[in-house]
């Protein structure tokens, strides 16, 4: 790209280029690239820390602002369903606005958000709070994969998305534990201003390492239905609602599966949902490797495990050996289950990347809401048992929806 035309090197012949100089790769990447995406990574960790950071803060919120832990449950179901929203109208909304601006000013909404979480004086201030966070968490997740995709070379996309949402993976394993233990040795605001202090880092390293952004072409109202008429695109966001809905029908009880099923004694829950997160971290890596390869097939290969793991649960792991390698193989499966699907959506709509994606994170944060909300239900009315089977019917549904659909 920097070297002379070829116009210019038959008029000057006495300057050829040797072999000891030759021009880059086409699809190089530079380091200050890959610590752009680095720094994306490192946005989507704190956006998924700040959304589940309730829920180990639970007793401490509930007791400080004297309000029941079923009230404190709102925390984590209020920014979710916004974030649900926000996700496919603020494409729309932003029009042409540089992307690069949105997402810090995303990020920098976060870090406020948090900083009146910290300085609530009563719930309702804080439920006012959260909502902001979901405004910021819905509209980050829109924009998040889309410039990952701008940022590097085709070759290099399934690898940079990998490296985007293992932000997210990290953040269960790392994140929340450690804000959560943060709060524990002090106070659950010390802990809302820890993560609104990685925020403003965040936002501090995107300044100084995203180039300008700006929108190819803007996203208009009538761009997402027309993206979920795409056959193609409706296969991916489809797969994502029922994997992760069967997913989290199921994992929302994995403590009493892990202790009523396979006898797994109560203090070494903690310890072991690390371990899961590690192996999702793996599966995360593993999908971004072979989703280069073949998207299809990597989809259906994770929602085949994920669905056997679920359906093998009550057969299977009725030990505390044999239900830590289910665990283990719940991990890697689910890890590698989102950057699979926003793979196959990007490649699925390459000219509407950010109204595909906006879809698919909508359903994304839709899919945790109700799934839980189903899992309660059949585990309610039927067994804790049953829904692990409910689960895996699900996942084995995304298997056959994803068969039916072309190779992309």
């Amino acid at each position: 790209m920097s070297g002379p035309s070829t116009s210019a090197a038959s008029a000057t012949p006495a300057a050829p280029v040797t072999p000891t100089t030759p021009a880059p790769p086409p699809d190089r990447v530079s380091v200050k690239t890959w610590l752009a995406v680095v720094a994306m990574a490192l946005g989507t960790f704190a956006m998924i820390t700040v959304e589940a950071l309730p829920v180990g803060l639970m007793t401490s919120i509930s007791g400080g602002l004297d309000v029941s832990e079923g009230a404190v449950g709102l925390l984590v179901t209020v920014p979710g369903l916004v974030a649900a929203v926000t996700a496919p109208v603020l494409p729309v909304l932003i029009g042409r606005l540089d992307r690069r601006l949105v997402l810090l000013a995303l990020l920098t909404l976060m870090v406020a958000a948090n900083a009146l979480s910290a300085a609530a004086s009563g719930f309702a201030l804080l439920l006012v709070a959260r909502f902001v966070a979901g405004v910021s968490i819905g509209g980050f997740w829109a924009l998040a994969a889309g410039i990952a995709v701008r940022l590097v070379p085709e070759r290099h996309i399934p690898r940079a998305t990998a490296l985007v949402f293992g932000g997210a993976t990290a953040a269960n394993v790392i994140g929340v534990p450690a804000a959560t233990f943060v709060g524990e040795l002090s106070d659950w605001r010390v802990a809302f201003l820890a993560v609104a202090g990685l925020g403003l880092l965040v936002v501090a390293g995107l300044v100084f390492l995203l180039p300008s952004l700006p929108a190819t072409e803007p996203v208009r109202l009538s761009e997402l239905p027309r993206q979920f008429r795409n056959r193609t695109v409706r296969a991916g966001v489809i797969a994502t609602g029922l994997l992760v809905g069967g997913h989290y029908a199921a994992f929302t009880f994995i403590s009493p599966i892990l202790q009523d099923t396979s006898g797994v004694s109560e203090s070494l829950i903690g310890p072991l949902l690390l371990v899961y997160g590690l192996a999702g971290i793996g599966g995360t890596v593993l999908a971004g490797v072979t989703a280069t390869r073949d998207v299809r097939a990597t989809i259906i290969a994770m929602s085949v495990l994920l669905a056997a793991v679920l359906a093998l649960f009550p057969l299977v792991g009725r030990s505390p050996a044999t239900g830590i390698v289910l665990l283990v193989l719940w991990g890697l499966a689910f890890g590698g289950i989102p950057v699979a699907v926003q793979t196959w959506v990007l490649k699925a709509a390459p000219g509407s990347t950010e109204a595909a994606t906006a879809l698919n994170t909508s359903m994304f944060n839709l899919a945790i809401a109700s799934g839980a909300a189903l899992g309660g239900v059949v585990v309610s009315a039927v067994s804790l048992t049953a829904v692990l089977g409910f689960g895996a019917a699900l996942s084995a549904l995304t298997s056959l929806a994803v068969w039916r659909t072309r190779k992309i």
